[in-house]
């Protein structure tokens, strides 16, 4: 769940677009990032597209091979040394993996195509353009279930589980198809780009490659690759895998525990939340403000479906029975947390669509009024929220994620470390989004986001920070 950025008056293609040259001198340009990457970022980005593959294999290896226990597999690597160990314990993809995976990209894509959806706006892109996008996921995901649960009624015990089994040469081809995405995105905006003045180059081709160049690449006029990729082959993965280690738990152990349900139904709620709230999703950060790189491309086909899904994982191997007690305090935070981050998210949108005129906790909202100006001169003009949740921390809606991301590994309990890596995930995740939001908000609305830091002192958590 993305923080939304501010929404400008409408603009449209034909207006004056952004000059690339002025935006490259920008410190911290508004759109896009830096342009003057230090050779040290380069270096680090390399790491990265290097470290988290690794990282995915790791995970599933010591599920698979070490208990679940990260000391014991660390200890196992730190003997074997870093080329002995992923020789040895490494998955490796299958052709029937591999075609499957395959297939169930090009349905999603035909789905994606072909259903029926609402046609909505992006947020104005440098260049001045205001993109329209199909939005049919949530009719795209009733259509998957239902044809998995006839399969599954055709397949039994094997079609639900196959997933599950064959988990490791899955993760496999989701790495090796999510590095093609990102070389593929990287060749596009150097052969065919959509939109010229919206690519954003850093002179750092590794830095590129991680961070991407195009902003909003296309298949011709109207099929959105980013939207594509980020929601649908993942997140609507996302219930299948569930319900496939929720499968693999019942088929090992003759029983399916509390603890994996609810963790299923956590997940679930987000993923309906976010198909449902789709053209919601067009003003976010990862839709408005990220290009396509490493950093979606990878993450939406690799990262997201083994990171995700690690509770229902662990909890296939390693069953938890939660006390009634236990349990409803689990779904009591989780469901506070995904309140708060909605109802969050909604005092913001609605104080800005009424301009004020409505009422926030039973009153008037208290705002600020800020104005800023983008690259092209335009002078644009916001609300700052200052009270409700809003009044509370500068980053609600953080606080909503987070909360339900810690009552997801809860239900692991806490014998194991790896289970809480999601946890941990999003914490470093959204703190850095926080530092980066604000650090945006300075430089663009300058004295009024000080006057909002002074009236609402905590970034996230009330009292601690």
């Amino acid at each position: 769940m993305e923080e939304i950025i501010s929404s400008a008056p409408p603009c449209h293609s034909d207006q004056k677009g952004y000059n690339l040259q002025r935006i490259s001198k920008d410190v911290i340009p508004p759109w896009g990032r830096r342009s003057d990457v230090p050779p040290l970022r380069s270096v680090l980005s390399l790491a990265i597209m290097l470290a988290c593959p690794a990282a995915i294999v790791f995970w599933y290896v010591t599920l698979q091979h070490f208990d679940g226990s990260l000391l014991l597999a660390i200890v196992a690597l730190r003997n074997e040394g870093f080329v002995s160990f992923f020789r040895e314990y490494c998955p490796v993809p299958t052709l029937q993996t591999a075609l499957v995976y395959g297939a169930w990209v090009l349905f999603q894509a035909l789905l994606y195509s072909f259903l029926p959806g609402s046609t909505h706006k992006g947020q104005p892109t440098p260049a001045g353009n205001v993109l329209k996008y199909k939005t049919n996921g949530l009719l795209a995901s009733v259509v998957t279930v239902l044809l998995f649960s006839a399969i599954i009624l055709w397949g039994g015990n094997f079609a639900s589980s196959f997933v599950a089994a064959n988990w490791g040469e899955f993760l496999a081809v989701f790495n090796i198809y999510g590095f093609f995405l990102t070389l593929a995105f990287y060749l596009k905006a150097h052969i065919s780009p959509s939109h010229l003045e919206d690519r954003k180059f850093s002179g750092s081709p590794l830095y590129d490659i991680y961070m991407g160049i195009e902003l909003n690449p296309r298949l011709g006029q109207s099929w959105d690759i980013k939207l594509f990729h980020n929601g649908r082959p993942g997140i609507i993965g996302w219930i299948l895998i569930d319900i496939s280690f929720t499968a693999l738990q019942f088929c090992r152990h003759g029983y399916i525990t509390n603890s994996i349900l609810i963790a299923d139904v956590f997940h679930l709620t987000y993923i309906v939340d976010f198909f449902f709230n789709e053209d919601w999703y067009l003003k976010t950060m990862d839709m408005a403000h990220d290009h396509v790189g490493f950093y979606l491309a990878w993450g939406s086909a690799a990262w997201l479906p083994t990171i995700y899904t690690l509770q229902p994982q662990f909890l296939a191997v390693h069953p938890v029975s939660l006390s009634p007690i236990t349990a409803a305090t689990i779904l009591t935070a989780g469901f506070g947390g995904y309140i708060l981050f909605r109802s969050a998210n909604h005092q913001k949108y609605l104080v800005r669509d009424t301009q004020g005129k409505c009422l926030v906790w039973g009153k008037a909202p208290e705002y600020i009024h800020g104005e800023y100006k983008t690259t092209d001169g335009s002078t644009h003009k916001s609300i700052i929220l200052c009270s409700g949740w809003w009044g509370v921390v500068r980053h609600a809606n953080y606080l909503g994620d987070l909360i339900l991301s810690y009552a997801m590994c809860a239900t692991c309990g806490f014998t194991h470390l790896l289970p809480w890596t999601y946890a941990i995930f999003m914490t470093t995740i959204l703190v850095h989004r926080c530092y980066r939001d604000e650090q945006r908000c300075a430089k663009k609305y300058g004295k009024t986001w000080e006057e909002y830091c002074a009236k609402v002192r905590w970034r996230i958590i009330p009292g601690i920070f």
